[in-house]
């Protein structure tokens, strides 16, 4: 556990992190695993990462995952097209494989002269066998180049954050290389400190008043995509830049489409005020 006391994440500038959250990820250091995130999309799993990044003083680098993607784009990749694209107009050194091997997000990590944070961001948008792809280079953090023969280690382990919508379930060998920690939505005094830190000079009434519309839509049955923190961050701008009065805030919710994004949830929400 030496590590953990020479790098350790309490949140950074921009990024209010509950202690569950914060031990999760001091432990995902200490223990050398990656850290596996999942919670509602608008909880912050992504921008946790920068947050880690900016508080350690570390370079970050993203991998954002497709439905396309598959495993090897991570390591490296053998630009085939180009050499004989180049063999073709007699370009020199055509015969260095070398020059044609381009590492993917994962070998950058391992090649980083210093520690890096690795975000794999929504790995459940690829397809089931893409994590299970990943196990080997995860656990023993290295990986081979057959073109070349070469043998690629990581010259210091790169702190993994994987991020999930839960839109897929996950093959148990990989959660079990995981620390995993599940982002609730922030509770209303979270939420305060974190809009406090977008809108420190935010009048009190319009921040009470916010939240407490913010909420009870979120509460609201029926609702189909509840607003997120992302979404009250833009109201509450909206709000101050209008000027909008005390009263019209409690009667109404003035630019209800920068909070719902679906029309069935506008309409509901219109029947209800």
């Amino acid at each position: 556990m030496a590590e953990m006391t020479r790098q350790k994440f309490a949140g950074s500038s921009t990024y209010i992190v509950s202690e569950p959250l914060m031990e999760a990820v001091n432990l995902s250091i200490a223990l050398e695993k990656p850290l596996l995130l999942k919670g509602e999309p608008g909880t912050g799993k992504t921008m946790l990462a920068q947050a880690i990044a900016e508080s350690l003083g570390k370079r970050l680098i993203v991998w954002n995952i497709k439905s396309t993607t598959k495993a090897q784009e991570a390591l490296y990749h053998y630009d085939t097209v180009q050499r004989l694209y180049d063999s073709q107009f007699g370009t020199e050194g055509v015969e260095e494989i070398r020059r044609y091997i381009h590492l993917g997000k994962l070998g950058e990590a391992f090649r980083s002269e210093e520690q890096v944070v690795l975000l794999i961001d929504e790995i459940d948008k690829a397809d089931l066998e893409f994590p299970n792809d990943l196990l080997w280079e995860l656990d023993q953090m290295e990986f081979f180049i057959p073109e070349t023969r070469e043998r690629v280690q990581a010259r210091h382990r790169p702190i993994v954050i994987i991020t999930s919508n839960g839109e897929k379930d996950l093959p148990d060998a990989f959660l079990r290389r995981c620390i995993f920690h599940y982002i609730e939505f922030p509770d209303p005094e979270l939420m305060e400190q974190i809009v406090r830190v977008h809108f420190p000079q935010i009048e009190e009434h319009l921040l009470e008043g916010a939240l407490k519309a913010f909420y009870q839509v979120r509460g609201q049955k029926g609702i189909r995509k509840k607003p997120a923190t992302s979404e009250l961050i833009d109201w509450i701008r909206a709000l101050a830049l209008s000027g909008i009065p005390e009263e019209r805030l409690r009667e109404a919710l003035p630019f209800a489409g920068v909070l719902l994004k679906k029309k069935e949830d506008l309409d509901l929400i219109r029947e209800k005020r």
